[in-house]
């Protein structure tokens, strides 16, 4: 069988408290088309030490679910398949990162264009991090 592939619960933001917190205490950047909000702290258990995300996209300018969902699950394809090397950090340094992508495009952009600005962003992420 092979493994499954998607992104774990463990690995993303859904809680009221943490998606304060993230949003209260955590920096921001913009990197076109996302607005990047990132959010730094101690892992609780050494399992627990990965980054978590969150992907917002506003009904404002996605009216039909169809697409905001589109939006959302291109985000966190390209956001799995970049994520490896922050992964590592955050466990050899016992810290949790929570991050929120909020889209801020107005059109859906291609796979291939939000997984090459995902990639920059992983690569940004990581050199604030170490």
């Amino acid at each position: 069988m092979e493994p499954k592939e998607g992104l774990p619960k463990s690995q993303r933001l859904y809680l009221k408290n943490d998606i304060n917190a993230l949003f209260g205490e955590g920096k921001g950047f913009n990197a076109y088309p996302f607005r990047v909000v990132v959010h730094t702290h101690d892992a609780e258990t050494p399992d627990a030490a990965m980054p978590r995300i969150l992907v917002s996209v506003s009904k404002k300018r996605f009216h039909h679910a169809v697409k905001r969902n589109r939006v959302k699950r291109l985000v966190r394809e390209s956001w799995r398949r970049n994520k490896e090397n922050l992964t590592g950090i955050c466990k050899e340094n016992n810290k949790t990162i929570d991050i929120a992508f909020v889209y801020t495009a107005t059109c859906i952009l291609t796979y291939h264009e939000i997984e090459s600005k995902m990639a920059v962003i992983a690569k940004r992420l990581e050199e604030k991090t170490c």
